[in-house]
């Protein structure tokens, strides 16, 4: 018994070690991809990964976080559209549409959104902006903690992307802990999506949004 625990916590340690490894790499290259609102390059397109929608069918406080640095990006005439991506696995969520009432009640013109209902995951987000929609650079808007998956992302889905971490409100004080550690497990699957697993997401005939 006394051998199995030494195992265990070796197996553990080296785990551990091996996670930490891949998340600060992953921070590390994708570190100069990161700007602010002021010094972000323009770009064609901001991609807006879904974040979930509240009890009223509305985007979750994420989700408006990502969509009002998306708004504020085309106000400043950095990017010329929005790509809303998010999960519409089933008629009764629809996180595009979401995304798309609250941009247009911004005053974000109907012509400039465009919506992918396939995009489940942040892999298939990034997949999906290239191989569907015919781009090769975008601009990522999403919390500090997810920026660096996302780039790492679009970057091994053969886009140029830049990213700008948006504002966080307070579920991120309130659940600091929670969405970093499961940000890390995250950083290993987006590792085995993109080395070693090679899902296809939803795909379909190309829609290029120019």
């Amino acid at each position: 018994m006394k051998k199995l625990l030494q195992a265990l916590v070796i197996i553990m340690c080296v785990a551990f070690f091996v996670i930490g490894i891949l998340r600060v790499t992953m921070l590390l290259v994708t570190k100069d991809a990161t700007y602010t609102l002021e010094t972000v390059p323009a770009k064609p397109v901001v991609l807006v990964p879904g974040a979930g929608l509240n009890a009223s069918g509305g985007p979750s406080a994420p989700l408006k976080d990502r969509l009002d640095t998306a708004i504020e990006l085309y106000r400043q005439g950095k990017v010329e559209k929005l790509l809303l991506s998010g999960d519409n696995t089933h008629f009764t969520y629809n996180e595009p549409a979401a995304m798309q009432v609250y941009a247009l009640a911004q005053g974000i013109p109907d012509e400039d959104l465009v919506l992918d209902y396939a995009g489940r995951r942040t892999y298939d987000s990034c997949y999906r902006a290239h191989h569907i929609f015919g781009l090769d650079e975008v601009v990522v808007v999403t919390q500090a903690y997810h920026l660096p998956r996302a780039l790492f992302l679009c970057e091994n889905s053969d886009l140029d992307a830049v990213g700008v971490p948006v504002e966080q409100s307070d579920y991120i004080r309130s659940r600091y802990l929670f969405w970093n550690a499961r940000e890390v497990f995250a950083t290993v699957m987006a590792w085995l999506d993109v080395y070693v697993l090679k899902p296809l997401p939803v795909l379909g005939e190309m829609e290029p949004i120019f």
